[in-house]
């Protein structure tokens, strides 16, 4: 029997668990469709990294939003998911990178973000551990990081708690556009319907699109990150460099998270199935190179996670053209950032609760017929 209801999310990640939290707890009935478990995907295998300086700029609000929501998760999702707030570095070792990152410091700041630049001296007094051989270092206050792994557990609870219909291990065939909304086709057989659709699948976006005969390329990336063995306090801030190659932070266990986006194996259909050891030999260098007290840890594991960026290397977020009460949620750059604060605010304006900052509609997409090549540092 099909079931009815008033939405129907698909893809459990980070963004499309929060659209369907803030839909249920906004009086609609909601059913949510995730292939694997919550927040498994892209959104349980990142660095968990919360921080202003490797965000678009178009996304500072949206980030300093979701940063004080991961901060009060306790009171809104209803369970800690690890949020440790602290400073953020991003580090110059060379005038070309000086350049860059003042550059950016100033774009950012001049969109909220409480960046400054400082001295390598100063740079020391934040981060002891950091390279003396740094030229510049751009600092944010409000920087930070959660266990990305733990996400899923605490938005399953909290979904249950609102009343929506978790689908997990209910890989979706297709979505059907009907007169009076959408019917979702799972295994061959109709599971759901609802009038209002929305599809949060990063890097699946584009087959959901199709879904729909709406055709919007996704670029899939294969980010590589590794840990460490637990060792001594090492480092008490979030590390990145000006070129973005590298995310680094010490867990309060002792373990040390080391990412950047070095590109492993894979694709969208079989995610990150191989590591590159180039990449990854790369990856851990630079890291010791940023903290030197990092070379004498061993590391333990690695694997690859899913990223998922449009043409212009913004968001797709807002109305399906053509197709009424249809809505994509996702390809967020440092989307754990940012995207709790974005699907919060599509799930508003679904909801017809005030219009809320603008979003980022795909119609931008598009009318583009080949990727853009002008991209925002």
């Amino acid at each position: 029997m099909t079931a009815d209801y008033d939405a129907i999310v698909i893809g459990g990640g980070l963004l499309g668990a929060t659209a369907a939290l803030f839909l249920a707890r906004g009086g609609m009935r909601v059913a949510l469709f995730e292939r694997g478990p919550l927040c498994r995907e892209a959104s349980g295998t990142n660095a968990g990294t919360l921080t202003m300086q490797m965000t678009r700029v178009a996304l500072i609000p949206f980030a300093l939003e979701g940063h004080a929501m991961w901060q009060s998760a306790r009171d809104w999702l209803g369970h800690d998911v690890g949020m440790v707030t602290c400073d953020g570095l991003s580090l110059a070792f060379t005038e070309q990178e000086a350049d860059l990152l003042s550059d950016r410091a100033a774009k950012r700041r001049a969109a909220g973000a409480p960046i400054t630049l400082l001295s390598p001296a100063e740079a020391q007094k934040v981060e002891p551990g950091v390279s003396p051989d740094i030229l510049l270092a751009g600092h944010c206050p409000v920087d930070g990081f959660t266990e990305a792994y733990s996400t899923g557990k605490a938005f399953r609870v909290a979904l249950l708690q609102a009343g929506v219909a978790v689908r997990e291990h209910t890989p979706v065939d297709r979505v059907e556009h009907e007169d009076a909304g959408y019917s979702v086709v799972s295994d061959g057989k109709a599971m759901a319907r609802a009038r209002r659709l929305v599809l949060a699948g990063g890097v699946w976006i584009e087959p959901m699109l199709a879904w729909l005969g709406v055709r919007l390329p996704i670029k899939t990336l294969i980010n590589q990150l590794a840990i460490t063995e637990r060792v001594a306090p090492i480092m008490r801030s979030v590390v990145g460099i000006a070129s973005g190659l590298l995310s680094l932070k010490q867990y309060p266990n002792g373990t040390v998270l080391i990412g950047g986006g070095w590109q492993g194996i894979g694709n969208r259909a079989e995610g990150g199935y191989a590591l590159s050891p180039e990449a990854l030999i790369g990856n851990v260098r630079l890291a010791c190179h940023a903290i030197p007290a990092l070379r004498g840890a061993r590391l333990v594991r690695a694997w690859a996670g899913l990223e998922a960026e449009t043409d212009d290397a913004l968001p797709a977020v807002g109305p399906v053209p053509g197709h009424a009460d249809a809505y994509v949620c996702g390809s967020v750059h440092s989307g754990y950032t940012s995207g709790l604060a974005i699907a919060r605010h599509l799930a508003a304006g679904i909801l017809g609760e005030g219009a809320g900052p603008e979003l980022f509609p795909i119609d931008r997409l598009l009318r583009q017929s080949a990727p853009n090549p002008t991209r925002e540092t």
